[in-house]
């Protein structure tokens, strides 16, 4: 049965952006600086700051009906800890992620799980109403539904006779 995910509204994500952005970079520079000063490297050690920082999960967005739909795969996390942020324009998914080994007996051969944040932003292509956004989990699987606003949708105009 699908769980019921919190909506949060606000009114701009920029600022929150902006700070990531800030701390990715710092991090890419600090990577700069260990390897040598080596230029041409500028995208290798932003992507592997970015990965140190964020875990992006994969969406997809798709409309039909006068609204969007977007899916994520959020698998291991409880919906309690996710949280949703919306605009008339982006939709926001975060939540913090820690991966523990509880037991320490036995050799650990591979671990791919990472802790870190779970950062994703979606700029929509049209305005959304805000107050009419749904979210729900299920399966490891984030699914919103978020009206288009009706400034937004096209509308039909039958030529008149001059």
């Amino acid at each position: 049965m699908a769980e019921p995910v919190a909506i949060r509204k606000i009114s701009s994500i920029l600022d929150e952006m902006n700070q990531m952005q800030d701390r990715i970079m710092r991090r890419a520079y600090d990577l700069f600086e260990r390897n040598g000063r080596l230029f041409g490297r500028d995208l290798d050690h932003w992507l592997q700051a970015e990965r140190e920082f964020l875990w992006k999960p994969a969406v997809e967005l798709r409309e039909g009906d006068g609204e969007f739909v977007l899916e994520a795969a959020v698998s291991g996390l409880d919906p309690k800890d996710i949280d949703i942020e919306v605009t008339p324009e982006d939709i926001v998914l975060k939540a913090d992620i820690q991966h523990e080994h509880k037991e320490k007996k036995g050799t650990l051969h591979i671990c791919e799980f990472e802790s870190g944040r779970m950062f994703r932003s979606i700029h929509l292509p049209k305005k959304i109403n805000p107050d009419k956004v749904k979210a729900e989990f299920n399966n490891g699987l984030l699914r919103l539904t978020a009206e288009v606003a009706a400034e937004a949708r096209a509308k039909k105009i039958k030529p008149e006779a001059a």
